[in-house]
């Protein structure tokens, strides 16, 4: 009728005026089980409402202008904090266009999307589900526990684990679940976790049914430890064990040993220092993290353009050279920042050679659609000088835009060479503010392995130490000669020095380096 159709195009113009809310899984804590869809969505929302265990490498994918809301609750908290968030969910959505509420594991799994879910609906607030890995499987699995396993278990039970199985109006039926004959996941449960196993042995499970916890789940820090339903209580807390983790109960836990994977890794747990500049410290992390390592970035490195007279005059100038020669990725690209500033591109090296110290570098050229002329065997700047120098360069004009202060052993032998050189300073490497304290809070809880991968990463960092026995514990990780005899000569003791210059042969020497000693 006419009112109807009133009334739904009134709802309708209501509906437009809205924001939409996004429930998002992030998984159990590997930022890199988050969907694609969870990903697109966290990169386009104008607000961010985040639980507090959530990853921030996660977190750093939002926009920098979203707004960042912390609803993250910490044992203890009263449960009408979940009425906040709905509430805080129903009013930003009346403001902004997108808004993701990002939750640990599944939305929907023992999680509280459901009731979030419904708030909206009662707002009339648009919203979506975005599901993810639930802690129930993606924990056992990276601890090599299949939940399911043919000729062992076919079938899987969850259960909560944050209620008292004990109290008389529990809602689980503790039977029916140790009657069930396959695997029992329980989460949440370590508050209570006497109490649970001692009921499955009650409901008449054998006390010698396998069991495992596992702690921190898919992430670095992660811990299993194995035993009997019996006995994996008392040694949980013998462990000192903490919230949170997954009980897992059956004989599928037998499997471990076999399927042991990502505890198994050559860095697995290791706390990795990184001391890259923020832009490039990613790069590293991921390989780290690739390896079982938990990356700890400390940017001590920031580049810093250099604007004078001569550089632009160089820019402007560029077709006099006969060689362009890089020394390193940021060479590259300052210089390409300059050219666009001067509304020039590649093709004001077009009637120059180029020459590139090494892959990283090169890599940095064929992005801006260069190909080196000249790449060195040994990513060492005299040998750069000498790659160089096969091609008669006497007399000829060699550019060579690099960091201000750089080692001047290039500069003397491509002159020895007879080449005109101008060595240019385009850039200067400073110390970023606001890394001393993030390196004395890894200080504080360990680190394991010290990465460098130039040597102006190794004096700034012993700056911030001040004493270079502050890593005294730590494996010390050089990527190169170079900067391995700046460690030496600033008191580090070197344990590894790539023998390929590069971030791949300083991921394969640490990868042999702690294969041989485990």
């Amino acid at each position: 009728d006419r009112g109807g159709r009133l009334r739904h195009c009134a709802w309708r113009r209501m509906m437009a005026t809205r924001g939409t809310v996004y429930l998002v899984g992030t998984g159990p804590g590997d930022p890199e089980l988050l969907t694609l869809k969870g990903k697109r969505l966290l990169e386009a929302a104008d607000v961010v409402v985040y639980d507090r265990l959530i990853d921030p490498r996660i977190l750093s994918l939002a926009r920098s202008d979203a707004e960042m809301v912390d609803v993250g609750k910490v044992p203890g908290d009263q449960e009408t904090r979940q009425e906040d968030i709905s509430e805080l969910l129903v009013d930003r959505a009346a403001m902004a266009r997108s808004v993701v509420r990002l939750k640990g594991g599944d939305p929907f799994v023992f999680g509280r999307g459901g009731e979030e879910g419904l708030a909206l609906r009662r707002a009339g607030v648009p919203f979506e589900v975005v599901p993810a890995a639930t802690s129930a499987v993606a924990a056992p699995a990276y601890a090599g526990i299949p939940v399911t396993h043919r000729g062992i278990a076919s079938s899987v039970t969850f259960v909560t684990g944050n209620e008292d199985p004990a109290k008389g109006n529990s809602t689980i039926d503790w039977d029916a679940v140790a009657g069930t004959g396959g695997t029992i996941v329980v989460m949440m449960g370590r508050d209570n976790l006497h109490r649970i196993t001692g009921r499955l042995q009650e409901a008449g499970m054998s006390r010698d049914t396998p069991a495992a916890l596992v702690h921190w789940g898919s992430v670095p820090a992660q811990r299993t430890l194995t035993g009997t339903l019996y006995d994996i209580a008392a040694r949980a807390d013998d462990g000192g064990l903490p919230p949170p983790v997954v009980l897992v109960v059956g004989g599928v836990v037998g499997l471990r040993p076999r399927l042991r994977w990502f505890e198994a890794m050559p860095l697995f747990g290791k706390r990795v220092l990184v001391t890259r500049t923020r832009t490039q410290a990613s790069v590293l992390s991921a390989r780290l993290a690739a390896l079982g390592a938990m990356p700890l970035e400390v940017p001590t490195v920031e580049i810093e353009p250099v604007d004078s007279p001569r550089v632009r005059k160089v820019v402007r100038c560029l077709p006099d050279y006969d060689w362009v020669t890089f020394t390193s990725a940021n060479a590259v690209g300052v210089l390409f920042e300059r050219l666009a500033d001067s509304g020039l591109d590649a093709r004001a090296l077009a009637g120059a050679r180029v020459a590139a110290i090494g892959p990283a570098t090169s890599a940095a050229l064929a992005r801006h659609g260069i190909r080196a002329d000249t790449v060195p065997e040994n990513y060492l700047g005299e040998e750069l000088a000498e790659a160089i120098g096969a091609n008669r360069i006497a007399g000829q004009r060699v550019l060579l835009p690099r960091s201000a202060g750089g080692r001047t052993e290039i500069v003397a032998s491509l002159t020895a060479l007879g080449a005109i050189v101008d060595d240019v300073p385009t850039y200067r490497v400073v110390r970023p503010c606001g890394s001393g304290k993030l390196l004395e809070r890894h200080l504080a809880e360990g680190i394991d392995i010290a990465t460098f991968t130039s040597s102006s990463t190794v004096s700034n960092l012993l700056s911030m130490l001040g004493d270079a026995g502050r890593l005294r514990r730590a494996t010390i990780a050089c990527i190169g000669p170079i900067t391995a005899s700046t460690a030496r000569e600033g008191g580090l003791k070197v344990d590894i020095v790539a023998s390929e210059h590069t971030v791949d042969g300083l991921m394969d020497a640490l990868s042999a380096h702690f294969s041989h000693t485990t």
